[in-house]
């Protein structure tokens, strides 16, 4: 799989090539990537050096804290940075990921994927503590991923589904 991070200014296409070897920007790497004990803390080896960076996510990106500096980062596969340009083009940009508010269980997702929505038009009905909830577009758009389907389980904070 094929991806392009995002850094400040700067591009970087990373492809994983298998468990121990990613390309990045060409350039062929060995790599050994580990979670410790749990936290949003990993150790990675990239050709025998060694790094450990604090890894946690934001609303629409990664923060990456490595030796001392914070970076932002955005990780798209190559259609989702397709799509973000081509919508973003087309509508200003504001991509409005929808999460979810608790969590619950899909109980129905009434639009599909390249739908037009209106600001307040339900885009996915939530089941949580015997209540369904209407979760509704916040604005008019395109209904750009849905990421669940309906009987998924979800927790709270989950990113549902996308629209531009």
């Amino acid at each position: 799989m094929k991806y392009i991070t995002s850094i400040a200014d700067k591009e970087f296409s990373v492809e994983v090539l298998d468990e121990k070897h990613v390309r990045v920007n060409g350039q062929t790497l060995a790599v050994d990537f580990m979670e410790i004990n749990g936290q949003p803390v990993y150790s990675l080896l990239i050709d025998g050096k060694s790094y450990e960076a604090y890894v946690y996510p934001d609303e629409n990106d990664w923060q990456v804290l490595l030796h001392g500096s914070l970076y932002q980062a955005r990780v798209e596969d190559e259609r989702e940075k397709r799509l973000r340009g081509n919508t973003e083009a087309a509508s200003g940009g504001g991509e409005f990921h929808l999460k979810a508010p608790m969590p619950g269980l899909i109980v129905s997702i009434p639009v599909a994927e390249g739908q037009t929505v209106q600001k307040g038009e339900v885009l996915l009905i939530l089941e949580s503590m015997k209540m369904q909830n209407e979760l509704k577009a916040p604005k008019d758009g395109v209904v750009q991923r849905i990421r669940v389907q309906p009987g998924q389980t979800v927790e709270g904070k989950a990113t549902l589904l996308c629209v531009a």
